[in-house]
């Protein structure tokens, strides 16, 4: 019997339009159906989705970071090497206004006892460091070397409480010896007229005395200048012009040994030897000098033999 209305309706719906409006009220029936029976997949894959693109959002977030730590350490190592080159690029010019044979040499160590100032630098023996050779960076002296190795050297800086300099001020030539005091930012002045005539922001520069530092580089700018009227002595307090505990890299510098009256006295001999050798070069001929003189002998005409006679007076 059902096998029968189901045959009959399956005709009629095949060849009539009639029951098209009954599958359709009858899709609408089941709908909720169809919906109930399909929420458990909907909804699993929606979870699935859901815990997939978070995943991959926290990846990807994950990846994002790395990437901006790595820019950012790129970037800071660009203004580093923008600060180097800023710095070398200064060093560069300042051994370019210097006359002495300079060497460039790096930072490499800080004496960590406190109570000096000390720093190891890059170059040393085989590279022809001597003791006591000036040390300088962009601005002014830094100070000199006190120890010599193979391939590193110690230098004492200016500021160490066992350091003096012979110093002048720039404006006036007034002399003056400055000395270290343990701060990284200070020098004083000993021994200065409380009459002196300085005053604060008077530049300080090597005079050259001693033999030790070349002149006329710069060392400190004054910064304090006190006067005391029962005492014989001002207080004086100068701000190197180096950075001395900034500065990576720094100069050699390799002065002539020699005094001002030896350079002048070499000179002196070098140009006499010049003069000499100049005078002892032949010249050229002149044609009046190439004319034989009247009363010698031609070899043209040979004198002739002298007499007997003659020769017997003789």
């Amino acid at each position: 019997m059902f096998a029968v209305l189901s045959a009959a309706l399956m005709v009629v719906d095949a060849r009539l339009t009639v029951l098209q409006s009954v599958r359709s009220q009858l899709g609408l029936i089941v709908e909720p159906v169809y919906w109930l029976g399909r929420f458990p997949v909907t909804l699993w894959e929606g979870a699935t989705q859901e815990f997939s693109s978070r995943n991959e959002l926290a990846a990807e977030n994950e990846k994002l970071k790395a990437e901006q730590l790595m820019m950012q350490r790129r970037l800071q190592k660009l203004a580093a090497l923008t600060e180097q080159n800023v710095r070398l690029r200064e060093l560069l010019n300042s051994s370019a206004l210097v006359d002495d044979e300079v060497l460039a040499t790096e930072l490499i160590g800080i004496d960590p006892n406190p109570f000096t100032h000390r720093i190891l630098i890059d170059k040393g023996e085989k590279d022809g460091v001597v003791l006591g050779q000036p040390v300088l960076d962009a601005r002014g002296l830094m100070g000199q070397v006190v120890e010599v190795m193979p391939y590193t050297s110690r230098v004492l800086l200016l500021t160490d409480t066992t350091h003096s300099i012979p110093v002048q001020v720039n404006r006036n030539g007034l002399r003056a010896i400055a000395t270290g005091t343990g701060n990284p930012e200070r020098l004083e002045l000993r021994h200065v007229a409380d009459t002196a005539d300085i005053k604060e922001g008077d530049l300080l520069v090597s005079s050259g005395l001693g033999q030790r530092f070349p002149a006329g580089y710069p060392v400190a700018t004054v910064t304090e200048v006190v006067h005391d009227s029962g005492q014989p002595f001002a207080i004086v307090r100068a701000m190197p012009t180096a950075n001395l505990n900034r500065t990576r890299y720094m100069l050699l510098v390799f002065t002539d040994p020699r005094t001002p009256e030896q350079r002048a006295t070499e000179s002196a001999e070098a140009q006499e030897a010049v003069d000499r050798q100049a005078l002892q070069e032949p010249g050229d001929e002149s044609p009046d000098d190439a004319t034989p003189a009247a009363d010698e002998p031609t070899t043209d005409n040979p004198p002739a033999a002298p007499a007997r006679g003659e020769e017997a007076g003789q």
